[in-house]
């Protein structure tokens, strides 16, 4: 299925979990820190350096961009991690989120309060995704370096399903169809 960014209630609303997809459009790249900043900016009813309405974040960790490419290796980061400052920004308008790992019980919940999803991306194929990213651009937190907020513009990245918003688990059902016992 091809998805283009920013995700829509209709859209998510077709998603499953397991359902393979491609997206293409702007999506924002923060992690550890950038999240609990952007929480914080939150907190103080400050505006987000993005518009999130419908915006999809990518937990990734960027290398240096080689001569003439966006942006260096661009693999997943763990998910879990940023289960903390998860639910604000899903109140604030987030609809989509890229990383790998499961999420808390509290965030699979929020996924279905807020008609968001978690997609996952493929582990150890850092340089085969970053030629699905276009362009890359610093927009915030220029100070944490490799965790500044970015955005990308991606065309055709590859993703999988893992959370929808009728409580659907790819991780919990994958695992179910190989349990022997």
């Amino acid at each position: 299925m091809k998805i283009h960014t920013p995700l829509t209630d209709e859209v998510i609303e077709k998603l499953r979990a397991g359902d393979k997809a491609e997206l293409t459009g702007i999506i924002y790249v923060a992690r550890d820190t950038a999240h609990k900043r952007l929480v914080e900016t939150l907190s103080r009813g400050e505006p987000l350096p993005f518009d999130p309405k419908g915006q999809v974040i990518y937990y990734m960790g960027p290398s240096p961009a080689p001569p003439g490419k966006p942006i260096g290796s661009a693999g997943p980061t763990t998910s879990g991690r940023m289960d903390p400052y998860t639910i604000p920004l899903l109140e604030a308008g987030i609809k989509g989120m890229i990383g790998k790992g499961e999420r808390s019980p509290q965030v699979k919940e929020a996924l279905k309060k807020f008609k968001a999803v978690y997609f996952a991306t493929l582990g150890g194929a850092a340089a085969l995704l970053a030629k699905r990213i276009k362009e890359a651009q610093v927009i915030a937190y220029e100070d944490l370096g490799a965790e500044a907020v970015l955005r990308i513009y991606v065309e055709d990245f590859p993703v999988i399903v893992v959370n929808d918003i009728y409580g659907g688990d790819a991780y919990e059902t994958g695992r179910a169809a190989y349990r022997l016992v």
